[in-house]
Parts: C-alpha cells; structure tokens; sequence
C-alpha cells in the first residue's frame, strides 16, 4: 500500500481530535453531574415543591457558570474555567462544544409551530376588508384539509379561481401604502406572486429569529431550532426542559404589546348595570309574556344610581334570586381602571352581552369605540377583572411594543416580580405625552399584552420622561422572567400554533440511555469475538479498526454538533454490525487468493484490491438511501441517517486503510496470517448449491407471501401511528400489571375511542387517542390530560394527585412518563415526506445500478428484491400488530426501518452482482447459469457472516433495547433475513431470467469484457 505515511498522519491526527473533541463531553456531564449533586444537598431536607426547587437549583448553578463574569451564589463554589488540552474554556464553551444528546436521551420538551401565512397576508394587506380577498382566505383554508401543498399555494389558486376582474396588485389588496415601494398598480399577478412569497419567507425567517432569541433566553443547554423548507413550520427541540405549559406559552405568545388610555370606572359601570338589567327584563318577559306592563313596572326603579353609590361593594348573590336579579353575573365593580369583576368562565358570556350590537348602540357617542379587554388572572382565582380601554375606528393603538428596546425582570414598588421596559426616543416622547394626559385627567394607561391587561396604573407623580415603564401584575419571578425575554426578543409577525408537541420525562431518557448502552455494549462484544473466533489474529486487527471507527463517529458526531438520539444510537450500532462486511468481504477474497497457492504478500494485495469494488458499490448503495432519509426525514429520522452516513463513512476508511497498515505492520516484522482458525479453516470452500434450479420454488414462495401480505394491507391494515393520522400519545407507568381490555373500555368512556398497548412490562401502556384531534390549544391539552387522569385514577397508587401523575412521580416513576401531539396537518406531511424517501430511495438506486452495471437487467433484478422485502415486513407487520406485545405502529421510525432493510438488501445483491460480473470476465467459455451460481456459491461465506453478525447485534437490541424502539428492530430483523434470502432467490435469479433470452448473455458479457478493458 502506497503513500503509508500519510496514512498513519491522518488516522493519529483524526484519532486525537476526537479525543480531544470527546473531552469536552465528559467535561460538561463532569459539571451537570456537579450541580444534580449540589442541588439535591441543598434540598435533601425539602419535601415541599422539592422537585421544582431541585430543578431551578440545577438550572442556577449552570447559569452561573456560563461565563467567568458572573458569581456563582453563596451555596455554590464558583468555577470559572477549565483546562482541556493546552487551553482553557469557560462553561459556555464547553457546552457548545460537547456532544448534543436528543429528547430522548436527556428528556425535554420538542415541538413544530406553525407561523400561521394566514395572518401574515393579512397583515401584508393591512387587514384588507376586499371581499375577494377575504373569500380567497377562507377558500384556502378548506384547500388545505386535503391538499399537500403550502397554505400560500393554496391562496392563489382560490383567489384565481374567484378573482374576477380583481388583481392581487389593487390598491385595497397588496398595492398598498406599505409595499408601495415593491408593488406597482400596473403589475401582472404572476410578479406579485414572486414578491409575496419572498415577503412571507423573510416574515417566516423573522419569526425564526424572534424565536430563537426567546429560546437562547430560557435557559436550556443545547437547544435545536430549525425551519422545516418552506412550509412556515419551525422545529424546537429544548433537551432538559421540564415545564410543558411553560414552554408552549413562550413559544407561541405573540407579544403584541400595546398601550392604551382607560375609561374610568365610574364612566363604564351604568353601562354594565343597563346591560345587565335588559336582561332581566328580557327574562321575565320570556317567563311570563303576558304581563309584560306588570314586569315593566316591576322594574321602574332606579338602580344603576344605587350601584354607583357603592362602586366598591358587592351585589348580592342569593341563590334564590341571583339568576333573576344578576343574570350578567356581576360579582363587583373593582374601582379605578376596573370595571367589573365577573367569574373566571363567564368571561365569554358578559363579553358577548357587553359587545352585542343592540346593547352597544346605546352607548354614547365618545365611547362607541370602546373596547372591553380582561385583565391577567392571579394564580388560584375564580374572579376575573374587566377594564375597558379607549379604542379608534382603526383600532390603532397610540403606542405598541415597537418602540421597546430594552426588557428586564425587575420588582415593582411592593416588592412583587414586575418587568421594566425602555423605549426609543419616538416612544419616549409619545408615553410623556400619554402620561402627561393621565395625569391631568386623572385617567390611567393599560398596557396590554396579547390582548391581556398586565397592568392599568394611574400617574401620580406627573409625566414620565425618558422612555421608562414597568409592568406589574399578578405573576411569578419565572413568568416575569419570561415575559421580559419575549420582550425583549420582540413580537412575532403572526400568530403560532403548536402543531406537534412531544414531551419526555428525563426519567425515561436516563432508562434509554442505560438500555441504549447495554444492547451497544453487548452486540460490540459479540463482533468483537466473532471476528477473532472465525478470522483468528486478523480478526483481532479487524476489532482495533472496529474500535477506533466506534471513535471517529462519535468524534465527528460531537465536532459537526450534531444531536444524538436513541435511534441515532441504533445506527450506530448497526453500523457495528455492517461495517464487519467490509472487512469480511476483504479477508474472504484473501483467503480465496491463498487457496490458489498465492503467497501471503500477494494474496493481501490481491485480496485488498478485488475487495474494493464490492465493497465500494455495497456501501454507496446503503449511503444513498441513508442520504434519501437524511433529505426527507425529520427529528429522530434525520439523527438515524447522520449516524449511518457517518459510521459508511468512518467504517470505509478504517477497514480500508486502518486494517491494511496494522496487517501489514504484522507482515513486516514476520508475523503469520491464516486469515482463519482451526474450526473456520475451509468452511464453505466446497459448497456447490445450484441456487437458479431452486429459483421457481423461491418464486412460489415469494408469491404467496407477497399475495397473504396485500390480502392483509387491504383487510387488517396497518397500524398506523399517530405520526400518520394525527392525535395525542401517552406513555403510562403502573405500580402494578394492569388489565389493557379493562383500561380500554375505562378510557373509550370518556375518548369514544383509544387505542392500549403494553409497551415493555405489564405495567406500562402507550395510550393513543384522536379526541379533539382538530384542536391545538394548551387548555384542550389539559382537558385531555384530566380526562386521561380521571380514568386512569383507580388504577394508580392511593393519593396521586393530578401534578404527581403529570410528573410521572412516586416510587418507580408511576404516572405519565411521556407524551405527544401530532396535528392532522402534520400527519399528511409526514406521510409524504416518508412516501417521497421510500421512492426517491428506489429511484436513485435503480439509476446507480444501471450506471454502475450497465445493463437494466441488473437493476431490475435488485429493485424487484427490494420490493419483495419491503411489501413481506408490511405484510407481516399488517398480520401481527394485533397481539404483538410490544408496539408495531407505522411511524416515522418504522420508515427509517423500510430505507435501512432497503440499504441492506441492497448491499447483499450488489456485492453477488458484483462477483457476477467479475467471473463473466474470467471464465468467458461458462455459461451464464454456471457464471450465477459459482458466483452465488462463492460469496455465500460472506454473506451468511455478515447476516449474522448484523442479526446477533439486531437481536441483542430488540432482547435488551430500550421499549420504544422494538417495533424499528424487528422490522430490521425481518428486513435482513428477507434481504439476505431475495439477494439469493429474487434479486439474482430474475437477473438471469431476463438475461438469457435471445443474445442478451452474450451481450452482458461483452459489455462487462469492454468496460474492464477500458
């Protein structure tokens, strides 16, 4: 092997980056492992709220040492820098630096939040009133229940199916004042096309940036944001945070933050009593309708002058007259900038009375634009406070959170959590001016968030100067903490909504760490010691090459700062698994050039290089369809496919160089080399099975198990997940077995419908249910939620309460452990990205085959193969999902199983096709049937070998892997056997049946002699 040299340089060089790039890892658990400790001392003695406190505690003690600027609290020993290498780091960059572990491995929270497009036209068109307009909006959002297409496609083929002589650039539309300077009255609707998608893309990359800003404010290590293409959907993955609710609130809180004057008490309340008292007086006209004169003059006196005199009192609520005398629900009238204090779930009842046109045309002319908003809720209150702020016909605030340059958590005068604001000097001038009015008026200013009043102070102390306001209202030093970082970050152009939210409990992700690394540990044990027991001292060469691959991936893993999740895990360790084929297809063709009386020398530099074709096109064949899943796939998908091309990568240069130098090194220094033991010595060697005569029975066979398995997808189906068809997911633990058929008929009484699984144990079910799928709201979640703990609660320990439940608490974990959300939206994108990855896999093998063989023939035998495989595991996952134990949903996880069992698969057939043409080169006078199953023969040691080494590390997942992950594994297990079997009996045989009619042999073999001649 020439240039040696440089060899060695890269793989000492490559080797101690990854140590040195791995350091930082072990640097930064080092640390988390240090404040999990100092925070459990703290709290050892706490039972209230403990695992809250330990949590901020952690979070604290991280914080404080991002930078060596900021002290570390007095409970803490302060720790500024580290010394890795010749450097020092402070904890920010280590952390930057370390290995990312996903949702799964380290717990969190990920959700997709769809930018709503909607919205954002409108505001393109200034809330254009346009009836075209409008309908076209409503026209696209009943496009989009059963169209792939974006929502903004949709848009313009609803407006061009209705626009009439109506054009995208009229004035009233997007020809307006704003986009003036981009859209001309005289442009055609296909230019105004390309300006608004480029406007809605740079809104979306805002909303991205605004995003990204909040979450770099929360306060998690490592966090992953992403835009999904150009579909106005933006992946969040928060590994460690712990608070859902939390979470979702920062996410898709708008922060529309305005500022507006008030009326004042006095001037709303007559108002709020006459509504109230027409409603009286409509209910006892409906009671008894025919004395109307009778309730007419049973309802003469006067008692909105009464009300006024006791604005601060309480109106009576007895419950023989309160539906009577207070149907409004009126439960006080606050005082100052409130107008009226109502029960927190009649809020959507008094805003329907107080905004009905009937009620409204009464009022006065200066308070016809009124608008009545409530106020922030405290903490454990039924009551809720209204105000009513002074709108115009634009309902244009006079200032708006625009002109905020600064936010910051801070306390108010009572020493209550409150957030401080600074405006720039054009909404500095404009709040002095608005203060100095409350303060002559006496009024007071609301500033409104979200259409929420946080605050309405007055002014008391005369104009405010300078741009500075506070926000001060009833919520905690985490919410302030929040509320400034949204404000700070600024508002997003339109409005979001969680799409798909999926919660892990850091409990389950310690449990699939400790499984991910026993079943790794395991099956590296075993190809470790296969390969020495059947290879004998070349083996052990083979497992140093093997062992520094395992290196390399997770060096360049930790240095690319991509995100390891448990199915990255199992690519991993099934690259353990299908790297050994390079290195068996190497020691079989040695030991095939020793068989034929070849030195030792020459037959390792023969059997290095007859190798390298095999080797090359198997493994481009597996990179390519991992590369298609790359491309398509999302979230755990996408981290499956990395860690695949990483390890074809990694695995081709150390079975290609670093096995050859550390063989050679023994070679040179007069070592001996067998290439086998005792037991493996001439196994396989006089094998003669005529494969093509057995090729109508594989084809009999074949036929009905493809037959049963379309008979199957018609009738039984597939169990598809909620991944497909959109819904909520629960994984719950018990302290005892439980019962699925009883759970299941506990839980379709409140769902109508559920599916129950045990997941793992008798004791822990995966929950399914599509009740209110349509919905995507944080209170919808928490009804589900309530429900599912409702009918749950007979089978949980005595005393759980809802909280412990949620947290998955107790002893053992016993609750929720995990749970997820998918839209219905989501769902059909899933399913077409999963369907493209699929097809596009085939597509570019087919073409790669046909390029690398040059004749169809081959690639249709091998794209026949892959369609066999792939139809038999959906027949026998169709056939068995009913009564399997564990879980065989359809899923994105299980389509990373379809594109590996297709890689494989391939992989097999490439390297017969391979040895096919190799011996229509050598042996030109045989015929093409003797050519196939020589060839056939020849490799069989190479392709049982690595079939078992692959299953025994495929098995040894599925028997000790972590619970989620068993349905991909055994759609792997049966996609290798299936594969090994069709690369035989399908793939090869249908090659040779559409080869030898007429002179095509013939022809096969000239081409195959002109190209190696060439």
């Amino acid at each position: 092997m020439q240039n040696k040299g440089i060899i060695k340089l890269f793989a000492i060089l490559f080797g101690l980056v990854s140590i040195y790039q791995l350091s930082f890892t072990f640097k930064a658990n080092q640390i988390e492992e240090e404040a999990k400790n100092a925070a459990i001392a703290k709290f050892a003695d706490t039972e209230d709220d403990y695992q809250t406190k330990r949590n901020l505690s952690e979070v604290r003690y991280i914080d404080s040492l991002k930078t060596e600027k900021i002290k570390v609290g007095e409970e803490f020993e302060p720790i500024e820098v580290y010394n890795l290498g010749v450097s020092q780091y402070t904890y920010s960059e280590v952390e930057k630096n370390a290995m990312k572990l996903g949702l799964d491995l380290k717990g969190g929270i990920n959700a997709i939040i769809q930018i709503s497009v909607k919205d954002i036209l409108k505001g393109l068109t200034n809330n254009s009133k346009d009836p075209v307009f409008n309908k076209a909006l409503e026209d696209a959002e009943e496009l989009q229940k059963d169209a792939q297409e974006s929502y903004l496609e949709s848009f313009f083929r609803a407006f061009d199916a209705i626009k009439g002589d109506t054009k995208l650039a009229s004035p009233d539309i997007f020809a307006n004042r704003d986009l003036s300077d981009v859209i001309k009255f005289d442009m055609s609707d296909d230019e105004v096309k390309g300006i608004i998608e480029t406007k809605i893309d740079e809104s979306i990359e805002s909303a991205f940036e605004v995003l990204r800003n909040r979450i770099d404010g929360f306060g998690v290590s490592s966090p992953n944001i992403q835009r999904l293409g150009n579909s106005g959907r933006i992946l969040i993955e928060l590994p460690g945070a712990k608070d859902k609710k939390r979470v979702i609130e920062l996410m898709t809180t708008t922060a529309q933050l305005q500022f507006w004057e008030t009326y004042k008490n006095q001037d709303v309340v007559p108002y709020i009593l006459q509504v109230n008292q027409a409603l009286v007086e409509a209910n006892k006209a409906k009671e008894t309708p025919e004395n109307d004169e009778v309730a007419e003059a049973g309802v003469e006196q006067d008692s909105t002058s009464n009300a006024i005199d006791e604005l601060t009192g309480q109106i009576a609520t007895d419950s023989t007259d309160v539906a009577e005398t207070n149907p409004l629900g009126i439960q006080g009238y606050g005082g100052g900038s409130v107008v009226g204090v109502f029960l927190a779930k009649d809020k959507e009842k008094v805003l329907s009375h107080l905004n009905d046109p009937k009620n409204r045309a009464t009022l006065p002319a200066e308070m016809r634009y009124i608008k009545f908003v409530w106020g922030i809720q405290e903490k454990d209150s039924e009551y809720s406070e209204l105000y009513a702020i002074k709108t115009n016909r634009d309902v244009e605030p006079p200032l708006s959170g625009s002109v905020i340059t600064d936010a910051r958590q801070d306390y108010d005068q009572l020493s209550r959590p409150a957030v401080s604001m600074q405006m720039n000097a054009k909404g500095a001038k404009i709040w002095e001016e608005m203060t100095k009015k409350a303060y002559e008026t006496q009024g007071y200013i609301a500033i409104v968030l979200d259409n929420i009043v946080y605050s309405a102070p007055s002014v008391s102390t005369g104009p405010i100067a300078g741009g500075n306001s506070q926000i001060s209202g009833a919520f905690s030093l985490t919410e302030a903490v929040d509320l400034a970082n949204v404000l700070r970050a600024g508002k997003l152009p339109a409005s979001a909504e969680i799409v798909q939210a999926e919660e892990i409990g850091p409990s389950l992700g310690q449990e699939a760490i400790d499984s991910g690394m026993k079943s790794f540990l395991i099956a590296l044990a075993f190809v470790l010691l296969w390969m020495i027991f059947y290879y004998g001292k070349a083996g052990i060469f083979a497992d140093v090459a093997l062992l520094f691959n395992i290196l390399l991936i997770f060096g360049v893993l930790a240095s690319l700062g991509a995100v390891l999740t448990l199915p990255g895990i199992a690519g991993i360790v099934l690259t353990i698994g299908i790297s050994v084929d390079a290195n068996v297809l190497i020691f079989e063709r040695i030991r095939e050039e020793l068989a034929k009386g070849k030195s030792q020398k020459e037959s390792i530099k023969d059997g290095f290089s007859n190798a390298l074709s095999s080797i090359l096109d198997a493994n481009i064949t597996t990179g390519l369809t991992a590369l298609i899943l790359f491309v398509f796939g999302t979230g755990p998908i996408k981290g499956f496919a990395t860690t695949l091309i990483i390890g074809i990568l990694t695995s081709l240069f150390t079975a290609i160089f670093i096995t050859r130098l550390l063989i050679d090194w023994w070679i040179g220094r007069g070592g001996k080399l067998d290439f086998s033991t005792a037991m493996t010595k001439g196994l396989f060697n006089n094998v003669n099975i005529n494969f093509l005569k057995k090729r109508k029975i594989a084809y009999v066979i074949s036929g009905v198990f493809i037959i049963v398995s379309i008979g199957s997808l018609f009738t039984n189906k597939l169990d598809q997940g909620i991944d497909f068809v959109g819904g909520r997911t629960y994984q719950v633990r018990f302290e005892q077995p439980v019962s699925i058929e009883e759970v299941k008929g506990d839980l379709n009484a409140v769902f109508n419908s559920s599916e129950v699984k045990t997941i793992g144990g008798d004791n822990q079910l995966k929950i399914s249910t599509k009740y209110k799928v349509e919905e995507n709201s944080t209170e919808v979640d928490e009804e589900v939620q309530s429900k599912l703990f409702g009918a749950l609660q007979k089978y949980l320990p005595d005393g759980m309460t809802y909280q412990e439940f949620l947290d998955g608490s107790g002893e053992g974990k016993i609750g929720k452990m995990s749970s997820s959300k998918v839209s219905p939206t989501i769902a059909d994108d899933i399913k077409k990205s999963s369907f493209w990855a699929v097809l596009g896999s085939l597509v570019v093998v087919f073409l790669y085959i046909l390029f690398r063989f040059k004749k169809w023939q081959f690639s249709l035998g091998a794209v026949a193969a892959v369609f066999h495989d792939v139809l038999i595991v959906l027949g026998i996952f169709s056939l068995t999902w009913k009564f399997m134990p564990f879980s065989m949903e359809i899923d994105q996880a299980f389509i990373a199983a379809i594109l590996t069992v297709i890689g494989y698969s391939l992989n097999d057939t490439v390297v017969v096709f391979d040895r096919i043409r190799e011996f229509l080169n050598e042996h030109t006078s045989w015929k093409l049937d003797k050519t196939i199953n020589a060839s056939l023969n020849s490799t069989l040691s190479r392709t049982l070998n690595t079939s078992v080494t692959t299953l025994v590390v495929l098995l040894a997942m599925f028997a000790f892997g972590a619970d989620s992950l068993r349905g991909l594994l055994f759609a792997l297990i049966v996609g290798v056997v299936v594969g090994t079997y069709s690369s035989m009996f399908i793939a090869t045989p249908l090659m040779y049946d559409t080869a030898k009619k007429g002179d095509a042999a013939e022809s096969l073999k000239k081409k195959v002699k002109e190209e190696d001649e060439a």
